[in-house]
């Protein structure tokens, strides 16, 4: 069968074909429904212009989606979903030419991209954010350059930020040194100056992903002590030499972030799905799982995969891991991490 026919032709067929053809024509009407739906975000939040034009341009997307579908069981239903079609490559050629800026009035905690080289066991980091919080909104910025050696390179943290009960949390990685430092690796959104965070609008390119490299008592410190978030800490069970390479590679995705931006996805690009693509490409083992996406329940997928300080059950890993009480206890000093991970 060539082409898919009016419900009346269908009658006329075998039941094989009938049921193929009302199973094409409700497969066209749902692609059609779907990609109008989409659209309606897209164009409300990227459309430059006034609010109004944005809304026009939705209406009108939904109103040739209906009047697409309703042709669907009619004889010019292919001159309908061509006229669809073009319509649809119109606003798919606009969609592509919406790139990720790579300068603009960026809030001041995002501001910088961090970007650095390493040497044999030398790695020099620029812009490495070292800010003292009094509020959300008021704080001494600093960006600094800094030199760690490699070879004292000892342990990695992993770090789980709540703010709400929706099982989603910020992931922060931290790379223990044998002098005593840590290094704070945090995915963020390059929000505006004066923007809120937004999930869905994240979704359709609103803001850039951006890379911050920081003291512990900074990016972690301003979760506990400032925003008030439940933050908790697991020290990881990787090989030292698999450590190093996952420094390695935040290095290098930090490099090729400040050279080639790209849009923050809430759900394709943000926080964990970067690292488990960082620890992939260091040929670290990262099965698919439901949980890589709701990703407060990381500790138990880390557990799952031997990925957990050896020695402690699921149940003792998860008691030792809260850490804001301890955090408000210390204050944002520089005892900050030792106060975070005393017993």
């Amino acid at each position: 069968m060539n082409d898919w026919r009016t419900v009346d032709d269908l009658r006329e067929t075998s039941a094989p074909g009938r049921w193929l053809g009302i199973i094409g024509l409700a497969m066209a009407g749902v692609a059609i429904a779907g990609f109008s739906v989409w659209s309606v975000f897209a164009l409300w939040y990227r459309l430059p212009g006034p609010v109004w034009v944005n809304a026009a341009a939705g209406v009108a997307m939904v109103a040739a989606a209906l009047a697409t579908i309703a042709h669907l069981n009619g004889r010019r239903r292919w001159r309908a979903i061509g006229g669809f079609m073009v319509l649809a490559a119109a606003v798919l050629f606009w969609w592509s030419t919406i790139k990720p800026p790579a300068a603009a009035d960026f809030a001041p905690d995002v501001a910088r991209q961090v970007t650095g080289e390493i040497a044999g066991d030398r790695l020099t980091l620029r812009d490495v954010r070292n800010f003292s919080w009094r509020s959300d909104t008021d704080m001494t910025e600093r960006w600094e350059e800094r030199a760690y050696d490699l070879a004292g390179l000892a342990t990695l943290d992993l770090f789980l930020s709540h703010w709400d009960e929706s099982g989603i949390a910020h992931m922060i990685m931290s790379f223990g040194f044998a002098d005593g430092r840590y290094l704070a690796w945090s995915v963020e959104v390059r929000r505006l100056r004066g923007s809120e965070y937004s999930p869905f609008a994240n979704l359709f390119r609103e803001s850039p992903l951006v890379t911050i490299a920081a003291d512990e008592r900074d990016v972690v410190g301003v979760r506990t002590n400032v925003r008030g978030e439940d933050v908790h800490r697991y020290r990881l069970n990787l090989q030292p030499q698999t450590i190093r390479n996952v420094l390695a590679e935040y290095v290098a995705q930090a490099n090729a972030l400040a050279a080639r931006p790209v849009f923050y996805n809430s759900l394709t690009t943000n926080c964990t799905t970067a690292v488990v693509g960082m620890m992939r490409a260091v040929g670290a083992t990262v099965p698919l799982d439901w949980r890589l996406l709701l990703n407060s329940r990381l500790p138990e997928y880390a557990f799952d995969h031997d990925a957990l300080e050896p020695g402690l059950s699921l149940a003792e890993a998860k008691a030792r891991a809260p850490i804001s009480r301890k955090a408000l206890a210390a204050g944002l000093t520089p005892e900050f991490s030792a106060a975070i991970r005393a017993r």
